[in-house]
């Protein structure tokens, strides 16, 4: 491929990358730059970072030719079960037995391998990782990155997949809404005595979400989970400085037991929380999608699945302007995406921040209450039907290539 593309992608990671082979597939050709080289990043063991698929997203990676890929490599979420503190009243989500499953969990190194590996045998995609970008320029007529060395890149577009500190958001005078949370999010994996039965559990303490999210078991047959366990920042340190049996016995009594006895599978990480959402998300022949343009709350475990929605539809909107003749930074198509992604993000970034801000209420009124308004949800078909169909990723105006219908 030459230095002339038909989009350059700023950021390599999940979701730059997913881009790339969305378009790909739709014969767009690109450029990926990203800082850090991905290939070591797939080197190490299982580091305990998990991501859940919905069944939405799975019909992207799909359509994208990843099918074979990623079959049988993924646990099924059969049942969402879902508590106030362990306390009676629970909520269960569970689709019809011939109506599928909710989503998947993949380890973060399996998939991030898959994406690299098609992109790089991709003749529509040049990868420039590791690398340096000196250079930006967007105008009327066209997008140029100038790389560390002097490679200089062009392009009708700029796609920015950056994350949540993007540079390039910054520099275009972006402004994003934003706070942080009193809260980190402690993330590992587990083995357990008892199967998980493919259950994702989500149990809400006033001090946050504990979310046990099912997985593959090992080639020994043990079981195993991923965990995502908000605490106040305060005892985060706290935590992470346990022996593993001092945080197996945290984990055992945060869980109630219902897997029996765990250890530890995989080291333990954290990173803070925070809210952010960018007032615009398109400039002049630029595209934020991803982290780059919105960062919620983890406690529906929705963040990479909102990301892929902007893949979804960016490639559609693109699409349908190349069959219309209209160039890939035309205004026109920019202004379709933003107002077809604005609205969709922002509804779910509210929502999350309001649901973990409910359950954040300490007190037995306030749970009462909470369990009062589960009770309800448990015994409405409508309303369970509604959440499962959030949980999907199959709510609002869902791109084609999240339905499974060609482009």
């Amino acid at each position: 491929m030459k230095n002339k593309a038909d989009v350059i992608i700023i950021g390599g990671g999940l979701i730059g990358l997913t881009q790339a082979l969305a378009l790909a597939s739709q014969g767009i050709t690109s450029h990926v730059i990203d800082r850090a080289d991905q290939a070591s990043m797939l080197e190490a063991g299982f580091d305990g970072r998990t991501f859940a698929i919905s069944s939405s997203s799975y019909k992207l990676f799909e359509s994208m030719g990843l099918g074979d890929a990623l079959a049988d490599k993924g646990c099924p979420i059969e049942k969402i079960w879902v508590s106030d503190g362990l306390k009676p009243g629970s909520l269960d989500f569970a689709p019809a037995e011939d109506d599928g499953f909710l989503g998947q969990m993949f380890e973060s190194r399996f998939l991030r391998g898959v994406l690299y590996k098609a992109a790089k045998g991709h003749t529509a995609i040049q990868l420039h990782m590791p690398a340096n970008i000196i250079e930006k320029s967007r105008d009327a007529g066209a997008v140029t990155v100038t790389l560390e060395g002097g490679k200089v890149l062009t392009a009708d577009l700029m796609i920015v997949a950056e994350g949540r500190k993007s540079e390039t958001r910054e520099e275009a005078g972006i402004h994003i809404a934003h706070w942080q949370y009193d809260h980190h999010a402690i993330v590992g994996a587990i083995y357990h005595e008892q199967p998980h039965n493919n259950i994702a559990y989500e149990i809400f303490y006033p001090t946050g979400p504990f979310a046990v999210l099912p997985m593959l078991d090992d080639a020994q047959g043990r079981h195993r989970s991923a965990l995502v366990w908000s605490v106040e920042s305060k005892d985060a340190a706290g935590y992470l400085k346990l022996s593993q049996r001092g945080y197996a016995a945290e984990l055992e009594k945060g869980m109630g037991g219902l897997l029996g006895k765990v250890e530890l599978s995989a080291p333990l990480s954290s990173y803070k929380l925070g809210f952010h959402h960018a007032a615009s998300i398109t400039a002049e022949r630029m595209v934020l999608i991803g982290d780059s343009a919105h960062g919620i709350h983890p406690i529906a475990g929705q963040g990479l699945n909102l990301g892929l929605r902007d893949v979804a539809a960016l490639t559609e909107v693109l699409v349908d302007g190349m069959r219309l003749g209209l160039g890939f930074g035309d205004a026109q198509l920019l202004d379709r995406y933003s107002r077809w992604r604005s609205i969709d993000t922002l509804l779910i970034a509210v929502s999350t921040d309001g649901l973990n801000r409910l359950f954040s209420i300490p007190g037995k009124t306030a749970s009462a209450v909470r369990r009062f308004g589960m009770a309800m949800v448990q015994r409405t078909a409508p309303a369970k039907a509604f959440f499962m169909a959030e949980a999907r990723g199959e709510s609002g105006a869902l791109p084609k290539m999240l339905q499974g219908i060609p482009v």
